[in-house]
């Protein structure tokens, strides 16, 4: 009898941001196949009963390449397992939920997705940044900075605009071609950025800068990945809303 694979999204880092659904299905897992941005605290939530198979990915660094680990849930459902595939924020916001799905469907594996907190909302809310403001931001726009031919690539023009916030996922190794293209196409060296590294993680740290020295502020603090991008004027507010960590 064919098992069912649950596609989860884990949040950011914060075991508390998990979902009730979330945290009640991987209670109950037969097979969890986890990402390098799961959060320990969230592993160590996984049965002991469960058989846990790690399948993260660091640039350049894969523990299996991505059509394996597509093959490898339709397999183990087909053995008639619970399987939850966990994935670090929210897997349909570049988290490759999609691709893995459509190997199911060709398979015939009945799945779920569990939607997650995604880096975005959950790493400014955080650092104390509200992506949208009525003074300073009406709209949001989510990037990623590696895309999948290795570039950074982006529509510059279209994210040179007033009254928006950049949030760019796995900007952090791109950073000095993502803030030299902005100023290029126009946006002002003063534009406020923030870099939160590790975000909703007991280890997380927030830099604020411009986009003309947020590649040297970056450098100067090591900051190391995962980091999310946040550009825009609502950066101004994070000394003032700052919380996590302060009360």
């Amino acid at each position: 009898m064919t098992g069912k694979v649950y596609l989860i999204g884990a949040g950011p880092g914060d075991p508390e941001l998990l979902t009730l659904k979330a945290y009640r299905l991987l209670k109950q897992a037969d097979v969890v196949l986890y990402d390098r941005l799961v959060g320990q605290e969230i592993i160590e939530l996984i049965p002991e009963t469960a058989e846990k198979m790690y399948v993260g990915k660091a640039k350049s660094l894969h523990s299996l390449p991505q059509e394996d680990i597509n093959s490898l849930l339709a397999e183990k459902a087909q053995q008639g397992h619970q399987v939850v595939r966990l994935k670090g924020g929210d897997p349909f916001i570049f988290g490759r939920g999609g691709e893995e799905l459509e190997e199911l469907i060709e398979e015939g594996v009945p799945f779920e997705v569990v939607p997650g907190v995604t880096a975005a909302a959950g790493c400014a809310a955080y650092a104390g940044i509200p992506l949208t403001h009525r003074d300073y931001a009406q709209s949001v726009r989510f990037l990623t900075g590696h895309l999948k031919d290795g570039t950074t690539d982006l529509p510059w023009e279209e994210l040179v605009h007033p009254a928006q916030t950049l949030v760019i996922y796995m900007g952090l190794t791109g950073l000095q071609d993502i803030s030299q293209s902005l100023l290029k196409f126009g946006m002002s060296a003063t534009m406020p950025v923030a870099v939160v590294e590790k975000g909703t993680s007991k280890s997380q740290r927030v830099f604020t800068s411009t986009i003309s020295e947020v590649y040297q502020v970056a450098t100067d603090n090591e900051v190391k990945s995962p980091a999310l991008l946040i550009i825009g004027e609502v950066v101004t507010l994070q000394d003032k809303l700052a919380w996590y960590g302060k009360y």
